[in-house]
């Protein structure tokens, strides 16, 4: 698989490292957070067929985060945008949400 970085260009997924789902918050009082609340955030992840967005690190290049929509069916990498940018492609209401 090759990632397109939007500060690099085209390099080999070997240079990446997976940062997580986007629409996954981490919880917002880590002194609070029971240990099952932290398994559940840390380990338990919905398994979405189709798109998925998500966080990517450049770790062997320029270390910057970015955004990626990634087809979880064929792993085509659909769009690649950074932090602060807005994906063209709609992102989906939290899957986590539901309970």
């Amino acid at each position: 698989m090759r990632i397109k970085c939007p500060y690099c260009g085209l390099r080999d997924h070997s240079e990446f490292s997976f940062g997580g789902e986007i629409q996954r918050a981490r919880p917002e009082n880590p002194e609070r957070t029971s240990d099952a609340e932290w398994a559940d955030y840390q380990f338990y992840r919905d398994n979405p067929k189709g798109l998925h967005f998500e966080r990517w690190v450049h770790g062997f290049g320029c270390r910057q985060w970015f955004k990626v929509v990634r087809d979880t069916v064929t792993h085509e990498i659909v769009e690649v945008c950074r932090m602060g940018e807005q994906a063209t492609i709609p992102l989906p209401p939290n899957r986590n949400d539901a309970g």
